[in-house]
């Protein structure tokens, strides 16, 4: 008998957890360039919401580049427009570094898709322990910044939002 309460106990709890809003640890999404040529009239958004107790926490953002060894440059110029719940867009202007001061790429071995490949992964932080202090729906979205237009050999572009602690 008592293992059937249980049993319905640990159901009920079950069925009421499914029920709560689902609290972000860790958002991260990838988009393809089309043809591999970053156009700036290709801005990817990315959509991160935020339940209002997801605020008590600091985040660690970054965006993720892939792009093939042919990549002409040593980096990216970024415009990154952060739009708050309710707020109106920030746009800033962020240099995403790809190669150390030697001309290596950045990426780790790990992050290198096959060596034949010669394609690269990267995670570029572009702020550590942000305060995103409203519940919401926050917009993020990447334009490429640089001369050239379109930019060759970048494969895919991202956002991560990862959860770095309480503030």
């Amino acid at each position: 008998m008592n293992k059937t309460y249980l049993a319905l106990f640990v159901a009920g709890l079950c069925a009421m957890a499914a029920c709560q809003p689902m609290k972000m640890d860790t958002y991260e999404k990838n988009v393809d360039v089309p043809n591999h040529q970053w156009s700036a009239d290709f801005k990817p958004e990315f959509q991160v919401t935020l339940q209002p107790e997801d605020t008590a926490y600091l985040y660690n953002l970054y965006v993720n580049v892939r792009h093939r060894d042919a990549y002409p440059y040593s980096n990216i110029w970024v415009i990154i427009t952060t739009q708050f719940p309710g707020a109106q867009p920030i746009a800033q202007r962020v240099e995403l570094p790809l190669e150390d001061v030697s001309g290596k790429w950045t990426a780790t071995p790990a992050g290198m898709m096959n060596a034949a490949d010669d394609i690269y992964d990267h995670r570029i932080p572009i702020q550590l322990r942000a305060i995103l202090n409203r519940p919401g729906t926050y917009k993020i979205s990447i334009e490429q910044n640089m001369r050239q237009n379109p930019l060759p050999d970048i494969m895919n572009i991202g956002l991560r939002v990862e959860k770095a602690g309480h503030r």
